[in-house]
């Protein structure tokens, strides 16, 4: 594993090793195994920094269960832009269904805030949100996420799915901006 990475023209730290982060998706998939024991829940991964959780996730829950993903963008390079548009759109019921949305990162919340507008009014049976990464000290909207898998603090982080302007994501680990962005 490499300790120092490049993406376009940032330079990038090891921040969490792959098998801490294995570690923490079996313990999350534990947790939801036994909260959705006899249910087959919907996990809903919102693309596209999600997808690899939501598959170690799906694994690591072991029980019958849905995956479907959507499309929603709020980046652009490494900052919010503040807008939220929804790009694909979901096509499975979830009406009297249980749904974990599976995000990569909470931050400011406020993708989460629409996008739970939005399912609220599909009546799924629950709604609950499982986050491999949460930076509670940016977190803006009144956001309630059940399943966390890190803390962490407000700086930009790369890998396992997330990415700088669409480099980064097919890293095992995940690395954090170098203060001063250079080797």
């Amino acid at each position: 594993m490499e300790s120092v990475v490049q993406a376009h023209d940032l330079v990038f730290r090891i921040f969490l090793e792959e098998d801490r982060i294995n570690s923490r998706v079996k313990e999350l998939g534990a947790e939801l195994r036994t909260r959705y024991a006899g249910q087959t829940p919907v996990f809903l991964g919102v693309l596209n920094g999600s997808f690899m959780f939501t598959a170690d996730l799906a694994r690591a829950f072991s029980e019958d269960c849905e995956v479907s993903f959507i499309k929603l963008a709020s980046y652009r390079g490494t900052q919010s832009s503040g807008d939220v548009a929804t790009l694909i759109g979901l096509e499975t019921d979830l009406r009297n269904r249980h749904v974990i949305i599976v995000e990569d990162i909470v931050d400011s919340g406020k993708t989460l805030q629409v996008l739970l507008q939005e399912l609220r009014q599909l009546q799924p049976a629950s709604l609950e949100i499982a986050a491999l990464l949460q930076k509670p000290d940016m977190l803006e909207h009144p956001i309630h996420v059940a399943y966390v898998g890190f803390s962490i603090p407000p700086h930009f982080v790369i890998g396992y799915g997330l990415d700088y302007n669409g480099l980064g994501r097919q890293y095992a680990a995940i690395y954090q901006l170098a203060e001063d962005g250079t080797v």
